[in-house]
């Protein structure tokens, strides 16, 4: 059982290099504004309410998602803030028993390090052998794909090819905005 009373804790790790420097990278990651472009339209993500949002220690930024086509809400607090090397994002309403997400951001040779680290539980009301069988069959590959999206785009976008994005996110924006 861990600091919050939850058990079976799982971790989901990624590491990147971007190719660019730190100063052009953290600012990206900081502004909640870009957490529609890192995601998968899938997951039609929206900030509410409708950023600018300043990130600092202690912010609270709700969001709602779509999981299996259903909508949620989801409510995480900055806990932690210290740009431009890292920052923690902690679930305070959502789909998790506990959810962590710790960015953290290196410089190196090539551009700048960017790690991840999520720590996560299902809720306790399933019951074990459904809650393996959930995680395995669901919630670690949608975890994976999510992280491969984001992967993919961050790779693209700094590597010069943010128009691409850009013409995408306004497509994906307005259909959104269709469905509204």
């Amino acid at each position: 059982m861990n600091e919050r009373g939850v058990d079976n804790c799982r971790t989901l790790a990624r590491r990147q290099v971007i190719p660019a420097e730190l100063d052009r990278v953290f600012p990206f990651f900081q502004s909640p504004a870009n957490l529609a472009l890192i995601t998968p339209p899938s997951l039609a993500f929206r900030v509410i309410p409708p950023p600018p949002i300043a990130m600092k220690q202690g912010q609270v930024i709700d969001y709602t998602i779509r999981l299996a086509g259903l909508p949620m809400a989801w409510r995480s607090l900055i806990s932690t803030y210290e740009p431009p090397f890292c920052f923690v994002d902690e679930q305070l309403k959502g789909p998790y028993a506990r959810w962590r997400h710790t960015h953290m951001f290196e410089a190196c040779a090539e551009g700048t390090i960017v790690s991840d680290e999520v720590v996560y539980a299902l809720p306790a009301s399933l019951p074990p052998l459904a809650e393996r069988v959930v995680h395995a069959a669901y919630v670690r590959p949608n975890l994976e794909k999510i992280f491969d999206y984001r992967a993919k785009f961050f790779a693209d976008f700094f590597a010069g090819q943010d128009m691409q994005w850009r013409a995408g996110l306004a497509t994906v924006q307005a259909a959104r905005e269709i469905e509204s």
